[in-house]
């Protein structure tokens, strides 16, 4: 259903959460999950507001699907974070997602463009 605070129907999110992480993680080599939660609201205008209870979960799979591969490293501080990198599976996954994105995306722009009289 669509969510009025957010402006958009959360359904059409839910089957791209993971192509946006797994863009996020081949662009910025190795990332967290805090990270990717922040970057994804900057970069979208505050337009998508990830919580924790929806990118942890999908990082999970994502790595139990063997398309990321997650590392624990200590801090400085003695924190220790998990650290996502892509794997070359995930790294196909992600080009065939970008091009069904695309021809979606050229479709959906053909079908909703005024017709020519």
């Amino acid at each position: 259903m669509a969510n009025s605070s957010r402006g958009y129907d959360s359904d059409l999110l839910r089957g791209n959460t993971d192509s946006l992480l797994l863009y996020l993680i081949n662009e910025q080599g190795q990332t967290y999950g805090y990270r990717l939660i922040k970057e994804i609201g900057e970069r979208s205008g505050g337009y998508f507001q990830f919580k924790e209870g929806t990118v942890y979960p999908a990082l999970r799979k994502l790595e139990n699907d063997g398309l990321i591969q997650g590392e624990w490293k200590r801090l400085p501080n003695g924190q220790e974070r998990r650290y996502y990198t892509m794997t070359e599976r995930g790294r196909e996954l992600l080009n065939e997602k970008l091009a069904m994105w695309q021809s979606f995306a050229s479709a959906m722009a053909l079908v909703m463009k005024p017709a020519a009289s």
